[in-house]
């Protein structure tokens, strides 16, 4: 998880957005990535989606099963379905959605627990790990003088 925290800090200090994120494969990080949606003018370049097509990239599959991803935050519902099917095993994240929300970013609520149950997915969910840490990058970012509105 404080790889997750360290990629979101290089994206702060690059103007991107606080999330970041670590895909994991039998105790090897196969990718550690921050957001990059105004890098890459690419609304979807979330952390957890830039990890897992990096980690398909590298691992040459579509098929992440036995990976673990830790992000920064709970994935937003897009990218709680890229995890799903990229078949992660597990995610492991910090803040919540709503902290997101909390911080200003535009968020639908809708938590990872809530869409698992609903669309009968089979992966692990373990929130609130090192929650403090997740929720200190929004102000972190929200003191940089130059970020950009989300």
């Amino acid at each position: 998880m404080r790889l997750a925290f360290e990629a979101a800090r290089r994206g702060i200090r690059e103007l991107q957005t606080p999330f970041g994120a670590v895909i994991v494969k039998d105790g090897q990080v196969i990718c550690s990535v921050h957001n990059v949606v105004w890098k890459t003018s690419d609304i979807t370049a979330h952390a957890e989606v830039h990890a897992i097509r990096m980690a398909c990239r590298k691992l040459r599959t579509i098929d992440l099963s036995g990976c673990v991803i830790y992000s920064t935050c709970e994935p937003c519902p897009m990218c709680f379905a890229a995890c799903h099917w990229a078949r992660l095993s597990k995610i492991y994240y910090g803040a919540r959605i709503a902290d997101a929300e909390a911080a200003g970013f535009s968020e639908l609520t809708i938590s990872n627990d809530q869409m698992r149950s609903l669309g009968g997915s089979t992966i692990e969910i373990v929130g609130d790990v090192l929650r403090d840490e997740g929720t200190e990058l929004f102000r972190l970012w929200q003191r940089q003088k130059r970020h950009r509105p989300y």
